[in-house]
């Protein structure tokens, strides 16, 4: 009889494991959810993005024989106006990350003016690969994550506004980028071609 009840009781703890199992429900985000445990943790989970994206676009090759590195970002920049929309859209992706994870307005801020210096010299041919390989805006914007985790602080939903604002001030300065170099184009095609 004991036996009975002990199988029964496992049966039962069996069948209650399995519709634990199969209620369980998964939610897909597109962004990782939010870390609510703290500034330093969160900084400290955002690291790697900013590091790879350091690495990438800014340090990711040398030249022979010399301390000098650069990454892809100089390297598409050569493609006129798509280089530079490509490479801001990327920095601009890590920018929203980072305002999901809730650091403040004070870095955002300046994460987003690096950004947009290196898109706006970059609309420049020839002039904005060389400033691209000088500035690397994403191994800036890594310093400025490694600096403030150091000190967190965090912040409000005013960020969100705020970056909403810049990425449509970057998407402005994107697409005017775009029609500068699609004009400056044309006008090389018709002065070579019409001669």
């Amino acid at each position: 009889m004991k036996s009975q009840i002990d199988d029964s009781d496992q049966k039962s703890r069996a069948r209650e494991d399995f519709r634990r199992r199969e209620s369980k429900t998964f939610e897909w985000e597109i962004l990782p959810p939010k870390d609510e445990s703290g500034s330093r943790r969160t900084s400290a989970s955002l690291e790697p993005l900013f590091r790879w994206l350091a690495l990438i676009m800014d340090d990711f090759l040398h030249f022979p024989g010399t301390k000098l590195r650069f990454g892809v970002d100089p390297i598409i920049g050569l493609l006129p106006g798509i280089g530079d929309v490509a490479s801001a859209i990327i920095s601009a992706v890590a920018l929203v990350h980072a305002t999901r994870y809730g650091l403040p307005k004070i870095l955002l801020t300046r994460m987003a003016m690096n950004i947009l210096i290196n898109e706006l010299v970059g609309v420049i041919p020839g002039l904005g690969d060389a400033f691209s390989f000088w500035f690397k805006s994403n191994v800036r914007n890594y310093e400025l994550l490694q600096r403030y985790s150091a000190t967190p602080v965090q912040s409000r939903k005013g960020d969100w506004i705020f970056v909403i604002a810049v990425l449509s001030l970057l998407f402005v300065i994107v697409c005017a980028g775009l029609i500068v170099t699609v004009l400056v184009l044309q006008w090389i095609g018709r002065f070579v071609f019409n001669r």
